[in-house]
This record gives C-alpha cells, sequence and structure tokens, in this order.
C-alpha cells in the first residue's frame, strides 16, 4: 500500500522545518509480509510528549509505522526525506531490532533521542549500540518536559535528571541532572495538554458498534508488582503514582465527544478499577455528570480490588456506563499465581466474573502460557479456568471473553531477573524476539486480531515444549473466535 509522507506523520506541519519525528517503529518489518490486523492501540505516551512539545511552540509528528502497517526502510526514508532535527524513538523489547536498523538507515544529520521501556531497562545496551551512535538524549521515564526543553536546546540535558548519553571522550554513559529539576521526572498530570489526537493514526476510531471510541489514561504509575510486567513497581522505583482528578478525566471526555462525536471510551492505565482511593471520588463524579446517560466506557481494572467491593459499588459501575473491565487473570494455578505476585486466587477470579457478568459488565480476561516453572498440570488449570469462566457467563447479560498469549521475557522485570539469576539464559536468548504465525496455511479470520500480539524467543519455559504452548493457545483463540461470533449473531 503507497502512503504519502502527509499521510504518514500525524499532527505535523510538513510544510515548514521539523524539530522532531516521533517513530513508533513497526513490530516486524511490513515490507516483508503485509499486517493483517485491523487495529492497534494509540501511541498514548508519544502523543502527549509531542502534544506538550506543540504547545511549546515546536513543529513536531508521529510516525505510527505499526499502525500504518509500515516497512523498515519505507518509514526510515520518510525521516530522511523531511529531515527533522531529531528523531525520538519509542525502544520496546519486540522493536527494539527494527528501530535500531531503522535509526542505522537515518542521515547523519539527524540526532537521536531515545526513551521506552527498553531503553529504561537497559540504558547502557541502548547508548553502546553502534547503530545509535547519534544518540544525543535518552530519556528514563515520562519525557514530556524534558522532551520540550532538549528540543530548545540539547546542551539543557545536563541539567535533566534521568537524561542519560555517551560522554564524548570517555565513551561511557553519564545522566544530568541538577538540584531542583525532580520536577521533570513526575509532571503534573492535570496540567498537562489533553492528548492532541491529530497526532494519533487511529483514535478515535469507529468502533464494531458504531460508536467512536476513544483511548485515554486517568493515571500514571502501578503499586503492584507482577513479575512479568514492564509496569511492576520494582522496575520503576523512580515513578510516582499520580491520578488525574475526576473533573479532568470528564472534561476530556466531554471535549472528545464536543470535537469528534466520541461516545466510548477505553481506559488503558493499570489503575482505573484497580485503586479503591481512585474509584470511588471518580464515580461519584461520572454520576454527578450523568455520564453513564451520555456514554459507555471500558477499564482495566485489579481482581482483588473488585473481589472486596460492594454490590452497590458494582452496580454504581454498571449505572456510570461501564461496559467492559480488563482483568489480568494469568493462571489458573495457584502456585503460579503466588509465583508472580498477583495477590489472587481463581476462586476470587470466578467470583468477581460472575458478579461483574451479572450485572451486564462484560470482562476481557488475559491470560499466560509457558509462563516459566509451569507445569503441563497448571497449563491444563488454566485452560480449565477458561472453559469454566465461559461456561459460568453464558447465559449472563455480561459476557466473558479470553486473550491468551505465550510468555515472553521484559527487561527489568522481576521475572526477567530471576531468569538471568539462574544462569540457563543470557539477555541475548531472552531478547531475540521472533515473529509466529500461529495459522497452518497462512492467515485465517480467527488470528487477524492476533497477528501483532504473536512474538516469541522460542525457549521452552515450564513444562510443556512451546509447540504444546502454542497449539493450546491457538485452540483457546479459535474458540474465543467462535463463541465472539455466535454472540454477534
Amino acid at each position: 500500500m503507497e502512503i504519502s509522507a502527509d499521510r504518514a506523520v500525524a499532527g505535523a506541519d510538513i510544510t515548514r522545518p521539523l524539530d522532531a519525528l516521533f517513530i513508533n517503529a513497526p513490530l516486524r518489518d511490513y515490507s516483508l509480509r503485509p499486517r493483517v490486523n485491523d487495529f492497534t492501540l494509540p501511541v498514548l505516551g508519544m502523543g502527549y510528549i509531542a502534544t506538550y512539545a506543540k504547545h511549546q511552540g515546536f513543529n513536531v509528528g508521529i510516525i505510527d509505522a505499526e499502525a500504518l502497517g509500515l516497512g523498515l526502510s519505507q518509514t526510515a526514508q520518510f525521516v530522511n526525506r523531511l529531515s527533522p532535527r531529531w528523531a525520538g524513538f519509542n525502544l520496546l523489547a519486540p522493536t527494539y531490532e527494527i528501530s535500531a536498523r531503522m535509526a542505522s538507515q537515518l542521515d547523519p544529520s539527524i540526532s537521536l533521542m531515545l526513551g521506552g521501556h527498553q531503553a529504561k531497562a537497559m540504558p547502557t545496551e541502548a547508548l553502546t549500540d553502534p547503530r545509535f551512535a547519534r544518540c544525543q538524549a535518552l530519556v528514563l521515564g515520562e519525557g514530556e518536559t524534558r522532551v520540550a526543553q532538549l528540543l530548545q536546546d540539547h546542551r539543557f540535558r545536563t541539567e535533566l535528571p534521568g537524561v542519560m548519553w555517551l560522554d564524548p571522550i570517555l565513551h561511557t554513559p553519564v545522566t544530568g541532572g541538577s538540584i531542583g529539576a525532580g520536577h521533570h521526572l513526575a509532571p503534573d498530570i492535570n496540567r498537562l495538554p489533553f492528548v492532541d489526537r491529530a497526532f494519533l493514526a487511529d483514535d478515535p476510531y469507529l468502533a464494531a458498534d458504531g460508536r467512536l471510541e476513544a483511548n485515554m489514561v486517568g493515571a500514571r504509575g502501578c503499586p503492584y508488582d507482577c513479575s512479568f510486567c514492564g509496569a511492576a513497581v520494582s522496575a520503576n522505583p523512580d515513578i510516582t503514582i499520580r491520578t488525574r482528578t475526576p473533573e479532568n478525566i470528564i472534561e476530556e471526555m466531554m471535549d472528545l465527544q464536543t470535537s469528534y462525536g466520541v461516545t466510548a471510551f477505553r481506559f488503558v492505565d493499570d489503575l482505573f478499577l484497580g485503586y479503591e482511593r481512585f474509584i470511588q471520588p471518580s464515580m461519584a463524579a461520572f454520576a454527578a455528570a450523568g455520564i453513564g446517560d451520555r456514554f459507555v466506557w471500558d477499564a482495566t481494572g485489579r481482581i482483588n480490588i473488585l473481589h472486596r467491593m460492594s454490590d452497590d459499588m458494582l452496580q454504581t459501575l454498571q449505572l456510570n456506563g461501564c461496559r467492559e473491565v480488563a482483568l489480568g487473570i494469568e493462571s489458573g494455578s495457584e502456585r503460579l499465581l503466588k509465583h508472580m505476585g498477583k495477590r489472587i486466587t481463581s476462586d476470587m477470579t470466578r467470583t468477581v466474573v460472575r458478579r461483574l457478568t451479572e450485572r451486564g459488565i462484560s470482562v476481557k480476561g488475559y491470560f499466560i502460557l509457558g509462563f516459566p516453572t509451569e507445569t503441563r498440570q497448571e497449563l491444563a488449570e488454566t485452560v480449565r479456568l477458561i472453559h469454566d469462566l465461559w461456561e459460568t457467563t453464558a447465559d449472563q447479560p455480561g459476557r466473558f471473553r479470553a486473550s491468551v498469549f505465550e510468555f515472553r521475557p521484559y527487561p527489568g522485570t522481576p521475572e526477567w531477573k530471576r531468569l538471568i539469576t539462574t544462569g540457563k539464559y543470557s539477555p541475548q536468548q531472552l531478547l531475540d524476539y521472533t515473529a509466529v504465525d500461529l495459522t497452518a496455511g497462512g492467515v485465517d479470520e480467527a488470528m487477524r486480531g492476533r497477528d501483532k500480539f504473536n512474538f516469541s524467543v522460542n525457549i521452552q519455559f515450564g513444562e510443556a515444549p512451546v509447540h504444546e504452548v502454542r497449539a493450546r493457545l491457538t485452540e483457546l483463540s479459535r474458540e474465543q473466535f467462535q463463541r465472539s461470533l455466535a454472540i454477534s449473531a
């Protein structure tokens, strides 16, 4: 598919000199095989950074190569043609290699800026990677205010905490920072401008139910320490947990309705329904503003928090427009749940799913197969739990759907550290991500939406071999697809 530069770059005025292009690298090189999934989550983090920079007077744009299905060289050619002062990469474990290869193809006159989970977890490795040799700044954590300072003058990096670069003489990492600059690490999220949706390739978007839908965040940071998660508190000691005021959230919802006609929202942050001191005032404000009469919304939640929630509060969620809650269920094994640090049991999960769905709130459950130390029996327990939840909710006004993944190690997480400590694996082995095609003879409809999630390091971490794990994953995904079809028919 041919895409022009003005279509590839979101939010910038490409008729004027560009201060920066922020690049969300594709998960695979789509010049080798076209993208087949229809939807990808918007890059809200980049959107916040670009919006703040725009408010500071900079001409910036975003190339979401994943959303657009761009190839590696095609994306690099767009950047070189537009010749921004800076190119910023969001480094994630599955996209690191493609980002690095793309950076090596950029014109030497373009300065590089790095950020994202992978940059934060392994900053020295990124800075010393010769493909990122022109990196002038690696930004750890939330970047809005520091990126704007760097765009003004890269020499500000010496004053900015959590900004790293290589000493030009010693070739060793250096970190900036000055007294009184700590506020840059935790921007006041209630004072940040709302994300300018012109920077997002596919948001708002037309959802399957005919509504215009937009993604939002209500909080930053997470107090939990799930062993596999990049947001684990032990992996992010610099992050201060902050929640937006209900009034600020409602104002953005109203603004999106007025500007675009949005009537459905998806809250994608870790804490929207996972932090009691945030839930209660937010629901009171939603009720006072009549949110449930105007909008529907989905959110992530925590099973332990919802388990102790009163019936009245669950009903309040439904009355306020809550349509679906996404829950990290992960496993049907009690031992593995403790190993992961989930603070839940399978009985709690069954209770929460039943209580939500009987009130008309649907549930999306996330599961991980092939987890380190998982036995075949524990794998079977997870499969059985999924089937139990399907059957339990079959006649409820709300529905349960399962989203199943193969375990992938992420740098900086507790599980990554456990794996490295065993001495069985090198970081290079654990970072050797490859795309996996789960379909037998190409792509079928059951797998279309899963294409972007199928990545693996091809290592057997539990008792079941990788091919067995993928067989269970494929069976569950196909059955979920058939169940969803039957419900919509």
